[in-house]
């Protein structure tokens, strides 16, 4: 079963960070996990011109990180008697410092409310947008309204089997992840946890059309076949969760399954609304084996259309283009 050691949450000023505290908090007591709470407060540029000359920008700068860690000790004192919480107030752009910070201190998970006007800002320079395309651990976007308990666990998973060996690979074990994760937050919260494939019969259109001469019932062959294809690739996916988690834990969780046929970026966003998913759990990066600055143009799209928390996960092999040197 997966279990967090390492949590890192992000916190923002005001009270909107206090649902990703709250959140931070449960999961590092479920897990026995430290805990850091960190903010990331803009740099001083080193041109500005002060009113009062008596000081330097860096005197400057150190009172405002001062008076911020004031302001983080207590926001997280409410907490304390029960866990031990370490704090530290940051300087500079804040996806630069998270992952930095991630790296330094090999956090495993980090849990950030998600920003203002949606679950993302549908800019490709957000912070959010850039931990999901490159923080190297989880990243848990935890939308303000969020409940305080997740009711209903969403993973989204890929048993496709088109891609080439090696690439198959990876995103067979990265169902693994989401599951193993998914099955952990559900347990953990007497959730329903709900498993989505979205499938298509390639050529479907093709065949349709009046260039192929193929009968309906032909036609209706082809795709039922492809259907049962997915459906037992989501069995034996099925099968390796069993045995990773035990039959114990995936008895008692009852996981539904649902095989959608559709394409993922249209199907998937729509049925976590109609269910009324609390939690998305699904990967992000779609290659592998590189520095992971792409994200798969089908997850940006489904992340940009879902109303709810997400907890985004890279594959096996991925690696951080931010390193501590930058």
């Amino acid at each position: 079963m997966q279990r967090f050691k390492n949590i890192l949450c992000i916190a923002t000023p005001g009270s909107i960070s206090r649902g990703a505290l709250e959140r931070a908090v449960a999961m590092a007591e479920n897990n026995q996990a430290r805990l850091t709470v960190v903010e990331i407060i803009d740099e001083i540029p080193g041109n500005t011109k002060l009113i009062d000359h008596t000081q330097s920008i860096e005197e400057l700068q150190a009172k405002i990180v001062a008076g911020h860690r004031q302001g983080l000790e207590k926001l997280v004192a409410p907490w304390r008697e029960n866990i031990e919480i370490q704090t530290n107030v940051l300087v500079g752009i804040p996806y630069l410092e998270i992952i930095r910070t991630v790296l330094r201190n090999n956090h495993d998970l980090v849990i950030k409310t998600a920003e203002s006007g949606g679950l993302l800002d549908r800019v490709f320079g957000s912070d959010d947008m850039h931990l999901l395309r490159k923080c190297p651990c989880p990243v848990l976007l935890v939308k303000a309204e969020s409940p305080k308990a997740f009711h209903k666990v969403l993973a989204a998973v890929d048993v496709d089997d088109y891609y080439q060996p090696e690439e198959l690979k990876v995103r067979q074990h990265l169902n693994l992840q989401i599951l193993e994760l998914a099955s952990s937050l559900a347990l953990a919260e007497f959730a329903e946890l709900h498993i989505v494939h979205a499938w298509e019969a390639i050529g479907e259109d093709s065949i349709r059309g009046a260039f192929i001469d193929m009968s309906d019932d032909d036609v209706i062959a082809f795709i039922e076949e492809v259907r049962q294809r997915h459906q037992q690739n989501l069995n034996v996916l099925m099968d390796e969760v069993i045995d990773k988690l035990g039959l114990t834990a995936v008895e008692y969780l009852k996981p539904e399954t649902h095989l959608l046929k559709g394409y993922p970026r249209k199907v998937i966003p729509a049925f976590a609304k109609e269910l009324a998913a609390d939690l998305v759990v699904m990967g992000t990066v779609a290659r592998t084996g590189i520095s992971g600055i792409f994200m798969g143009n089908t997850a940006e799209t489904i992340l940009n259309q879902l109303d709810c928390s997400v907890l985004a996960v890279k594959p096996m092999g991925f690696e951080t283009p931010i390193s501590l040197e930058d």
